[in-house]
């Protein structure tokens, strides 16, 4: 039952040790039975572990040690913009009046945070192009399905309830599709051609009158820039179909073009990705959405207004809106460190940020595209996609190729996509990562390449200097073992 050397919880536990001593009773004692229905109660105990605060202590701080956080290392996960979290944001999220506020406040009681959330919608405003903002969805994919159920809404108004199909390229984000299938939009796939783009002749092959959408990541999962954006949306506006923006990598262009100016009709953005919140460990995110005029009076309710008088106020008088999506406004604490980041970067700092990602990405392919195969050999932007095939010959595959990473203290890139890349590894550095950082990143790589030539079982049996050696990921996936049983 042992995870390496580290002992669980219950196996420190000694009985009668105690981690904390709860003050003397000073009011009624009064009987769970009383305020909890007895066939909820337990009927016996709890086994939780006993264990003195110390041992408590070391157990779960050894326990992080093993963790991998942008904090501790690199964190190249394409599409995903792992960049590091500067700590001001931190601070300021746990001011007293952001804190400790409460949903429920009467709106007199929190206009300062009210004031935070519409200043951070007018920013994104401005960053998208785009004409009105709500900051509820909880993150990326719940973004999408507020937008593909506003353009439903939209089509229905419209006497156009008939239009149920969502068009996805074939390069797209696997949220996407996922997002319209749960709105209840039937999924048409759109090719890309040679050069990893969007097929125009296949787009307008599958566009019709019953096209409610398109989905569309620009750049796209490559991190190619859609060349014939343009052409793209007006393709689909021809057939009265609206043009969705998937914003998760709008780290490759904040500041340099706007989805709006592009055509498009809505946007979602990942806050907890381009905008520096804490980003993985299931949460929490925000991925606020934007969109033009003729959608916003199907925006989640309430939006939040400012009136007249210069105070701040939820409006819940919206007949055509899709409703609520969220329990209260959003994830307030994310909004308040993607707010303070904007405010601290400025526009030429976010203009910066798009620079230096780019500038990256692109140093890091030209380093390693003699060592491994480089689909589509052109200038990226925030990220990059590499093949493995050259060392799938030699029987060495990407999974290998990742596992041995971790020998190294990295954590590996995305692997296995997009689909439409055999052995796939999606690198994207970010911007805030030092050149040293990233040529360290690239000589291991490098050494992996070679290795895979002249000792390909190295690879192969990797991990070798980890906790725990080589997992079962399908086991791990299908019987994961969440609770400790004693044996």
């Amino acid at each position: 039952m042992h995870n390496g050397n580290q002992p669980l919880i219950f196996e420190l536990s000694k009985e009668g040790r105690i981690g904390y001593s709860l003050p003397e009773l000073d009011v009624p004692e009064v009987e769970l039975s009383e305020l909890i229905p007895e066939e909820y109660l337990r009927k016996e105990p709890a086994e939780l572990p006993e264990v003195s605060e110390l041992d408590i202590m070391r157990h779960y701080t050894a326990l992080s040690r093993r963790n991998h956080g942008v904090d501790s290392g690199f964190y190249p996960l394409g599409s995903c913009t792992m960049k590091y979290n500067p700590k001001i944001n931190e601070e300021v999220a746990r001011f007293s009046g952001f804190a400790n506020i409460h949903p429920l406040q009467d709106e007199s009681t929190v206009q300062g945070a009210m004031e935070l959330m519409y200043e951070l919608q007018t920013a994104l405003k401005e960053i998208t192009g785009m004409d009105e903002v709500t900051l509820q969805p909880a993150a990326g994919a719940h973004g999408e399905w507020t937008a593909l159920m506003m353009i439903r809404a939209y089509h229905e108004a419209n006497g156009e309830g008939h239009r149920n199909k969502v068009i996805v390229p074939d390069s797209a984000h696997g949220t996407n599709p996922a997002s319209a299938a749960v709105a209840g939009f039937e999924i048409v796939t759109v090719k890309s051609d040679e050069n990893g783009l969007v097929d125009l002749e296949d787009l307008r092959r599958v566009v019709g009158n019953d096209t409610a959408a398109l989905m569309l990541t620009n750049p796209n999962t490559l991190g190619l820039f859609e060349e014939h954006i343009v052409e793209i949306a007006e393709i689909v506006h021809s057939v009265g179909g609206k043009v969705y923006y998937d914003g998760a990598n709008l780290n490759a262009v904040m500041s340099k073009a706007r989805p709006g100016d592009m055509g498009f009709d809505c946007v979602h953005l990942n806050l907890h990705k381009t905008f520096t919140g804490p980003h993985g460990g299931g949460g929490p995110g925000s991925g606020p959405v934007g969109v033009k005029k003729d959608l916003i009076p199907f925006l989640p309710k309430p939006v939040l207004v400012k009136k007249e008088d210069g105070t701040f106020h939820f409006d819940y008088d919206r007949p055509q809106s899709i409703g609520r999506v969220k329990p209260f406004y959003g994830n307030f604490g994310i909004n308040v460190r993607a707010y303070a980041y904007i405010r601290s970067m400025g526009p030429e700092g976010l203009k910066l940020v798009t620079e230096y990602a780019v500038l990256n990405a692109n140093y890091m392919m030209r380093r390693l595209a003699p060592y491994y195969d480089l689909p589509y050999d052109r200038h990226c932007k925030h990220e990059f996609v590499l093949s493995g095939r050259r060392q799938k010959k030699l029987g060495v595959r990407t999974l290998d190729i990742a596992k041995r990473l971790l020998d190294f203290g990295y954590h590996p890139p995305t692997i296995y996509f997009p689909l439409i890349v055999e052995e796939g590894m999606m690198i994207e550095p970010t911007e805030t990562e030092s050149k040293e950082t990233l040529d360290a990143f690239c000589d291991a790589l490098i050494q992996i390449a070679k290795e895979a030539e002249e000792n390909p079982s190295i690879v192969q049996e990797a991990p070798h200097t980890t906790v725990v050696s080589r997992l079962d990921e399908t086991l791990a996936a299908r019987r994961p073992v969440l609770r400790y049983q004693k044996q």
